[in-house]
């Protein structure tokens, strides 16, 4: 369930509160677990708004809303709450400025923005399922990756093989488990447990010298002119009442159609 925040400092109190070493985090999730190691010290204030969400438990209960094949996994929008029976929108706190020092290479994890808004990443990230460097190291200012996968980048690779479907507003590409032809036959309700859930994020190395081993590759791309064309890895999106009503067990399959 969603562990929102109850004021507009505690965000801004966790950020302060949060040492600048390299870090690594572990998201545990339905499929099994995924652990990243964060670029801190050069992209501290990337890092430093990424761990105040999860010191305050926003990503508890979150779920994967968008998988596209061969492109990015992305998550940290949303959640399901259990009280309400219907998926919510993490709350946020204020945009966090662009860091686009590194590049988007597969088992990279990056923040999503709005679109035409290089500072705009709040709480949505996504995991590069390829090297999308050529695209997202210049689209937008170019996508702040902040650190990279070292354990489970296998899990990443489960996640953007299940079956896509478009529910609309921010779902036209949500990947669903146990979730096919069969059950939309069957006009079987999707129901929480057909998400790619995120049981939580957790630190379990805060040592200063934890990424001393890494080799990230710098984003040599950031100041040539023009934007890289693809896909677009916006953080906006409506939640749309097809998805709410199918989460409330209303019986919609029929509604929604497979995600190509």
């Amino acid at each position: 369930m969603l562990k929102s925040l109850t004021t507009a400092g505690a965000l801004t109190l966790a950020v302060a509160s949060l040492p600048a070493a390299a870090t690594i985090v572990e998201f545990e999730t339905v499929l099994g677990n995924i652990q990243v190691n964060l670029y801190d010290e050069s992209t501290p204030e990337t890092v430093e708004n990424f761990l105040a969400y999860v010191e305050a438990g926003s990503y508890d209960g979150s779920f994967i809303h968008r998988s596209i094949p061969n492109f990015i996994v992305q998550g940290g929008g949303f959640a399901y709450d259990q009280e309400e029976k219907k998926s919510v929108k993490i709350d946020t706190e204020s945009a966090v400025a662009n860091e686009p020092e590194w590049s988007n290479r597969k088992g990279t994890i990056a923040m999503a923005k709005v679109g035409d808004n290089p500072n705009s990443a709040t709480s949505q990230w996504f995991f590069n399922l390829d090297n999308n460097h050529t695209n997202l190291d210049v689209q937008n200012g170019g996508f702040t990756v902040f650190g990279e996968v070292i354990s489970g980048m296998d899990i990443v690779e489960d996640i953007a093989d299940l079956p896509r479907f478009n529910l609309g507003g921010a779902y036209t590409s949500l990947p669903l488990r146990n979730y096919g032809e069969e059950e939309i036959e069957d006009e079987q309700s999707i129901s929480p447990d057909n998400l790619v859930s995120i049981l939580s994020i957790t630190v379990i190395d805060d040592s200063e010298n934890s990424a001393a081993d890494l080799e990230p590759v710098p984003n040599t791309l950031i100041d040539e002119v023009g934007q890289g064309g693809g896909g677009d890895s916006s953080s906006s999106g409506a939640l749309g009442l097809p998805w709410i009503l199918a989460l409330m067990g209303l019986g919609i399959a029929r509604r929604f159609r497979r995600a190509r």
